[in-house]
């Protein structure tokens, strides 16, 4: 998003935050004076996060309900109540809308990320299936599902018309991505950095592929002597790809080639404050990551946090 299109987004969020919770953050950035901890609701459970600007949009696994935090202040509200549907991976157009991975429900909402209005919905599929993660191309909202070997479709008009509720299409895999088991399969999706295909990564296997939006043909990315194995959310920075490794509590980095068919691994980022952070966004010249803390039982009171690091 260019610096108008964010600063203008800002400015229209701005207006509508209203009857905010204060939070109180762990510690501070010194640098812009935004939290470098950000909590949560308690027994929130968050999985996906969307930003822009100042805000951050967060959707919760457990009740599909969508939190919205200014991360300068630290404050926060609800955006949107609880669907009783998971709310996973979330990304934000330069419209104000929130595109929100369905989960189980095997489907996809796009909501005003300003007045939580829910704009459409999209039906992909029915069990098995696990709606897991989004990426935008500007043409096209792709969504990933961990229990198929396919992705989904959404495309996006110029105009900002939102499709019909079949106006989606399903892209079957084929080449050399595999499914595996019943387990969690497909999970992050990117673009590769000339834009011309998209990069998954498979949990299970920790196998990064590219993939021909045209086709469905799927290539390994070759990143000699690494896999990526809890591979979660990604995030591309210009050539760069952050593979978040949720329960190892890292983040794997990754510099790519153009198109996207091979990479080195230049580093890993960690931090003491990470608890199972799931995926990750850019905001403020730092990236931040929920913390999904999957391997604490939840509980109405359990404590949820977002954790700031420098990017690489």
């Amino acid at each position: 998003m260019n610096r108008r299109l964010s600063k203008a987004l800002g400015v229209a969020l701005t207006a509508t935050l209203v009857a905010t919770v204060p939070l109180a953050p762990a510690r501070a950035d010194d640098r812009l004076g935004q939290p470098a901890v950000v909590a949560l609701p308690a027994g929130f459970q968050p999985e996906g996060i969307a930003a822009s600007g100042r805000y951050a949009w967060f959707g919760s696994r457990a009740t599909g309900a969508i939190y919205r935090a200014d991360l300068i202040t630290g404050q926060g509200d609800q955006l949107s109540p609880a669907t009783g549907t998971p709310s996973l991976g979330l990304k934000i157009d330069p419209r104000g809308r929130l595109f929100v991975s369905g989960g189980t429900a095997g489907d996809a909402r796009v909501i005003d990320g300003g007045t939580g209005e829910v704009l459409a919905r999209y039906q992909f599929a029915s069990a098995p299936t696990f709606v897991n993660d989004v990426v935008l191309t500007g043409e096209a909202a792709w969504f990933t599902d961990s229990n198929k070997p396919v992705l989904y479709r959404l495309p996006l008009d110029p105009s900002g018309a939102l499709p019909p509720a079949d106006g989606f299409t399903t892209l079957p895999l084929s080449g050399a991505y595999q499914q595996v088991d019943t387990g969690v399969n497909l999970n992050g999706i990117a673009r590769t950095p000339d834009g011309e295909a998209l990069i998954v990564i498979q949990s299970n296997t920790g196998t990064l592929f590219r993939v021909d939006p045209a086709t469905g043909v799927t290539t390994v990315v070759d990143v000699p002597g690494h896999t990526f194995v809890n591979g979660d959310g990604l995030l591309l920075l210009d050539r760069t790809l952050y593979v978040v490794q949720n329960r190892l509590n890292q983040i794997a980095v990754v510099e790519l080639n153009d198109a996207g068919t091979a990479g080195t691994l230049t580093g890993t980022i960690t931090d003491p404050g990470f608890d199972v952070p799931t995926t990750v966004a850019k905001a403020l010249g730092r990236l931040y990551l929920p913390n999904a803390r999957f391997t604490t039982p939840p509980t109405a009171t359990t404590p949820y946090t977002v954790v700031t690091v420098d990017p690489r």
